[in-house]
């Protein structure tokens, strides 16, 4: 049986987390985050399960819409200028609370996604006591 991986996700910018532990997806506490497409704005709560792309939300987006992320805090933009290797959209920052960063695309229907960790001893070490794995 695998075990899932939730990663606690907090603002590039202000630090603040990101996590809802109220407004759960896949029974784990989501990660919420405020957003604008197509000239509407709502708010979002993704999976933090990684590589799960299930969410809930007030807004509907159709394949391909362009989304801006921003952080419910500081509603600082969380979109980055790395582009998607897989569509060219906007990839969206968070630092994980363990170390390193979790990227995702910005684009409705694409669900490129990465991790990176700038110390990979440390961050494993981190993950191995968070996680027990």
């Amino acid at each position: 049986m695998s075990k899932l991986i939730a990663l606690n996700v907090k603002c590039p910018h202000c630090d603040a987390s990101l996590m809802d532990r109220n407004n759960r997806v896949n029974d784990m506490p989501s990660i919420k985050l405020n957003l604008k497409s197509n000239g509407k704005e709502g708010v979002i709560r993704l999976c933090s399960v990684y590589g799960c792309t299930e969410h809930k939300g007030d807004m509907v987006f159709n394949e391909n819409d362009l989304v801006d992320f921003y952080c419910p805090h500081c509603n600082e933009i969380l979109n980055s200028n790395i582009t998607c290797k897989d569509c060219g959209g906007d990839m969206v920052k968070f630092n994980c609370e363990i170390g390193g960063v979790v990227s995702i695309c910005s684009r409705s229907g694409c669900d490129n996604r990465y991790a990176m960790f700038e110390d990979i001893e440390d961050a494993m070490r981190r993950f191995h006591r968070e996680y027990g794995v």
